[in-house]
């Protein structure tokens, strides 16, 4: 009996493993086969063409990007090669063999309307229900219902009527509220075979060229291009590749940008642009006429950029002056600070620029300074804004 207990306990494991198996594959194979019924009444018998569209789930494209920077010389200037890329996905079950492809900026997934919006009730805190206690599995269920649900995926709209992958640019055809580009050529994209990325187009832009940082979080000069997007296609968020003079630098994100939108992208660290920032001053006291009547923080800084070039580059320092939303507390600048070019940079409330042009071998140095004072019986914390 135990032996023949052994066999069919054999039996089953090899049972159980070809079942997973075959969910694996009707799960990684959806079905292949569509069925159109179509009826037809007609007064007498006669021949007719009847074309079907339809629309499949799981298929998308993504935005790609590839930028290439030339720094230039002194005899010429720099210019960005600016790749645009579309990434084919798409496991609908069906090859797309010999295909005339389409992409689009419409976003299916969005749906047709905006969200609706409720009324926001302010009201006082209710005490908090006792929970009950939970088994082990019925509170990892809590947890995950209470997460948030993965954002879904930007799907783009695909159209396809019917090979072969080339570098050549897509026609855009822009409209009022879209833009679509037609894949030249014919195009083959296998079912579950992974993306496959495509060229759209390419454009050479002359950039402006100028170094930035932030030395209050890292001290090290990043080389920034910025240009006025062109294009009537709008740029779309994606993920972009940055080459600088043919070397391959990283990957940062492209942002969306309409027409007439300007487009900032970083091209690494610049080695020749030294930059240091110094706590010259930090104090901590009371202030008032012979009675304590408030606490003071004064804080003084120094950053010094030298520009080790042997050309002037343009150059843009930030640092930030403490913001106040409360009236007791009251945040000033000091007059020894270097006047500031830009404050409140795009909008950012207490964010501060210096921009100027280095000369070869030219040292700057920035002063700044702030004064906080808030009342003796408090304490205060700086925190980022959200």
């Amino acid at each position: 009996a135990d032996s023949a207990i052994r066999d069919a306990e054999r039996k089953i494991r090899v049972i159980d493993r070809d079942l997973a198996q075959l969910a694996a594959d009707r799960t990684s194979k959806p079905p292949s086969k569509v069925e159109v019924r179509i009826d037809v009444a007609s007064q007498a018998a006669t021949k007719a063409t009847l074309r079907v569209t339809y629309a499949v789930p799981n298929a998308r494209w993504t935005p790609l990007y590839d930028a290439r920077l030339d720094t230039g010389a002194k005899d010429r200037k720099p210019a960005i090669e600016l790749v645009r890329r579309a990434e084919i996905t798409q496991s609908t079950g069906e090859d797309w063999s010999n295909v005339a492809l389409v992409v689009s900026t419409v976003r299916v997934a969005r749906g047709g309307n905006a969200p609706d919006l409720r009324s926001l009730i302010v009201q006082y805190p209710q005490p908090p229900r006792p929970l009950a206690k939970l088994s082990g599995e019925a509170s990892m269920r809590s947890r995950e219902a209470l997460a948030p649900a993965p954002a879904a995926d930007a799907v783009q709209q695909f159209r396809f009527g019917g090979g072969r992958m080339d570098e050549l640019e897509a026609t855009a055809e822009v409209g009022a509220f879209q833009a679509t580009f037609k894949i030249p050529g014919r195009v083959s994209v296998a079912a579950n075979e992974g993306a496959k990325s495509l060229r759209i187009s390419t454009a050479t832009i002359t950039p402006d060229l100028a170094v930035r940082a932030v030395p209050v979080i890292d001290p090290t000069a990043f080389l920034e291009a910025s240009f006025v997007q062109a294009d009537d296609a709008p740029l779309l968020p994606g993920q972009i590749s940055i080459y600088r003079d043919g070397i391959f630098v990283g990957r940062s994100r492209m942002a969306t940008a309409a027409k007439d939108e300007t487009v900032r992208l970083g091209f690494g660290a610049d080695d020749k642009v030294k930059i240091e920032r110094t706590v010259v001053k930090r104090n901590e006291g009371s202030a008032g006429l012979i009675v304590t009547t408030s606490k003071t923080d004064e804080r003084a800084f120094k950053t010094t950029v030298r520009n080790g070039h042997d050309f002037p580059i343009k150059v843009a320092i930030q640092d930030q002056l403490p913001v106040s939303e409360n009236d007791d507390i009251v945040v000033e600048m000091l007059p020894l600070s270097t006047p500031a070019t830009t404050t409140n940079l795009r909008d950012k409330r207490g964010v501060l620029e210096w921009a100027f042009e280095a000369k070869a071998g030219d040292i700057r140095d920035i002063n700044f300074a702030w004064r906080m004072r808030w009342p003796k019986d408090k304490g205060v914390v700086m925190v980022p804004a959200g």
